[in-house]
C-alpha cells in the first residue's frame, strides 16, 4: 500500500495494519489545522482500502495528545475576518467533521492512549471502535479552566459515556487516569508496559482478522446510525444491508468455513501485502 508523506502525522502499514502517529512530541501532540487535515487526508484514502482491516491511532513521545493547539488557535487573533466569517468558528467546526470521518472509518479503529489524553485527544479517544490505555494515561477535559467550552468533543463524550457522566466530566474539567477511563468506558483495557501492550494489540488485531472487512464495515454503519435515526428506519436499512451481504462474496465463504471447521480466507494473515 503506498502511502502519502505528512509532516505533522507518520505512518506505517504491514499486514492490514495502518499505524497513524500523531507526531508533533515537542507539543505533546497538540493538534493543529496541518494535522486535522492531515488525518482527514489518511480517512479518505482508508474509506476506498478494504485491505486495511485496521487503523490503530496513537501518539508519538509518549503522549497520545494534549488537545487543540491554543496558541495556533489565538493566532489569528479575535476579530472575524471583514467577509463576515469567523477563522476560529471554521477551525473548530472543521475539528468535529475530522472526528466524525474518524469514527465513519469502515476499518477498525483502535486508540492507544498514553501519557497525555485531554480535549481534543479525549475527543479522537471517544471516536473510537476500540481503546487501549495505559494504566497510568492523564485523562481530561480542561477546556472550560481555559475558558472555552468542549465544542466540538462534547457531543461525542456524551455517546461514549452518557449524559450523566458526560456533564460531571465536561463541567468540572475532570482529570483521571487510565484505570478510572476503564471503569467509565472510554477505553476497554490497560495496560502496564509496552510488551503487554504488544500483546493485547495483536489480540485485538487477530479478532478482527476473524471477521470479514465488508460485513464488519456495514455493522459499524448500522451501530453508529442505531442512536441517531428512527429505529424502524435503522431497521429497514439493517435489512437491505444484510440481504446484500447475504448475496456477496463473503457469506458464501463465511459459512463454508463455518461447515467445514476452518478458518475463513480473510482470517489468513497476508504477509506479502504491500
Amino acid at each position: 500500500m503506498e502511502l502519502p508523506e505528512f509532516d505533522a502525522v507518520a505512518l506505517a502499514y504491514a499486514d492490514g495494519v495502518l499505524e497513524v502517529t500523531l507526531n508533533r512530541p515537542e507539543t505533546r501532540n497538540a493538534l493543529t489545522l496541518a494535522m486535522v487535515e492531515q488525518i482527514e487526508r489518511v480517512c479518505e484514502q482508508v474509506a476506498s482500502r478494504e485491505e486495511v482491516r485496521a487503523m490503530v491511532l496513537r501518539g508519538a513521545g509518549g503522549h497520545f495528545c494534549a488537545g487543540a493547539d491554543l496558541r495556533e488557535v489565538m493566532a489569528g487573533g479575535l476579530q472575524p475576518a471583514r467577509d463576515g466569517t469567523d477563522p476560529i468558528e471554521v477551525s473548530s467546526r472543521r475539528f468535529g467533521t475530522m472526528l466524525r470521518k474518524v469514527g465513519r472509518v469502515p476499518a477498525v479503529v483502535i486508540a492507544v492512549c498514553e501519557g497525555s489524553v485531554l480535549g481534543g485527544g479525549f475527543g479522537l479517544v471517544c471516536v473510537s471502535d476500540i481503546a487501549l490505555a495505559h494504566e497510568t494515561a492523564k485523562f481530561g477535559l480542561p477546556e472550560t479552566r481555559r475558558g472555552l467550552p468542549p465544542a466540538q468533543i462534547a457531543p461525542f463524550v456524551v455517546e461514549r459515556v452518557g449524559l450523566t457522566q458526560a456533564r460531571r466530566l465536561c463541567l468540572t474539567g475532570a482529570e483521571f487516569r487510565g484505570s478510572e477511563a476503564r471503569q467509565l468506558g472510554i477505553v476497554h483495557d490497560t495496560f502496564g508496559d509496552e510488551d503487554e501492550l504488544a500483546r493485547k494489540l495483536a489480540e485485538t488485531v487477530a479478532r478482527v482478522r476473524e471477521c470479514a472487512p465488508h460485513a464488519n464495515a456495514v455493522t459499524k454503519a448500522i451501530v453508529l446510525d442505531a442512536a441517531r435515526q428512527d429505529m424502524d428506519a435503522v431497521l429497514d436499512a439493517a435489512a437491505r444491508q444484510f440481504a446484500g451481504c447475504a448475496r456477496g462474496a463473503e457469506a458464501p465463504e463465511g459459512i463454508s468455513a463455518f461447515l467445514q471447521k476452518r478458518k475463513a480466507k480473510w482470517a489468513v494473515a497476508e504477509n506479502n501485502e504491500e
